[in-house]
């Protein structure tokens, strides 16, 4: 039996001006809608993300409680579930996927939300990374829809320096001989452990490693963890979806679009939603400092930055429980 729900889109117009064929999100739901349908919750994932992942971020015992929300979790393009270079139709498939952006995300999201769920607003969107990104792009692409969101560890435009960084973890999984651009027969085994090696750099703090935290999470020392980080993405992982979803990353900017024709200032004024920025002061990719430029032009914005030696990954569930407790009182806060 399926563990989620499917939405078939049909043939999509890209940002680009290519259609994505046949397309499709794959969501879950947890929860119910209210008779007021006003306890509507949108998280969608993060980089090497699923609605599976994210229900580390759901419980009876937490702010995204479903008891009281209707909270819908929807897969990202490229993620391997919604449609993806791995599982599109032969004339797209792999190489050949189209280039999407963020605005496609929601834009489709928007139709699942509206078309299929019949609903006119939403509570809250949150998420972490990749996940908080598409919060701001749901306030900005929808700002009479959205009555709050909480992006963690992410930002509204990937910044010079991450996007960088993004070209390195890219480098090393396209450097395997077995990559050929894309049109490989078995997946790149030694690009893709590659590429997790140099993710576990940027993933953490310098503080994680110079403490040995990674003994807290099951690492005896730092050669296992970076064992496990190369064998869990070349196990785990496509090259091309990883790439497909790097190139949205890199894309994301939430004034790069019809609406707001690459004015970053306006689209970030058009935000109406109550918004709470939570970066992590450690986080080596999303820096703060991006969020302190949002909150100048955010109208109804508060900057809670939190400090762990986890950095990025102090958001992944079970990690670090300060970032939890904070994270679970700052929507009860916007819910409320």
């Amino acid at each position: 039996m399926k563990k989620y729900k499917e939405f078939n889109l049909g043939n999509v117009k890209l940002l680009s001006g290519k259609t994505l064929k046949s397309a499709k999100l794959i969501y879950q739901t947890y929860g119910k809608l209210n008779k007021y349908a006003s306890n509507v919750i949108i998280l969608p994932t993060f980089y090497t993300g699923n609605h599976i992942r994210n229900e580390g971020f759901i419980g009876k015992n937490r702010a995204l409680n479903p008891n009281k929300y209707f909270i819908i979790s929807i897969n990202m393009f490229g993620n391997g579930l919604s449609s993806s270079p791995s599982n599109t139709v032969i004339s797209q498939h792999g190489y050949k996927f189209p280039e999407v952006t963020l605005w496609d995300n929601i834009y489709c999201q928007h139709k699942l939300i509206t078309e299929k769920l019949k609903i006119k607003k939403i509570a809250l969107v949150t998420g972490w990374s990749m996940a908080g990104c598409q919060s701001y792009q749901w306030a900005a692409q929808y700002p009479d829809m959205v009555k709050a969101i909480l992006p963690f560890c992410a930002s509204s435009k990937t910044s010079i320096h991450n996007h960088v960084f993004l070209e390195g973890v890219k480098a090393a999984l396209t450097a395997d001989k077995n990559w050929k651009k894309g049109k490989y027969k078995k997946q790149p085994q030694e690009g893709l452990k590659a590429f997790g090696r140099v993710y576990a750099g940027w993933a953490f703090s310098q503080n994680f490693y110079r403490e040995k935290l990674y003994k807290k999470i099951g690492y005896k020392n730092v050669k296992s963890l970076l064992d496990d980080w190369a064998n869990d993405h070349a196990k785990n992982w496509d090259a091309n979806n990883l790439l497909c979803k790097i190139k949205t990353w890199q894309l994301n900017d939430i004034s790069n679009n019809p609406l707001y024709k690459s004015n970053y200032i306006k689209s970030l004024k058009s935000i109406k939603a109550n918004t709470i920025l939570m970066p992590c002061n450690q986080d080596l990719y999303f820096r703060t400092e991006d969020n302190m430029y949002e909150k100048k032009f955010i109208k109804r914005v508060s900057l809670r930055p939190v400090n762990s030696s986890y950095g990025h990954c102090a958001a992944n569930p079970g990690n670090d429980k300060n970032f939890e407790k904070k994270l679970d009182k700052n929507i009860r806060e916007l819910l409320n």
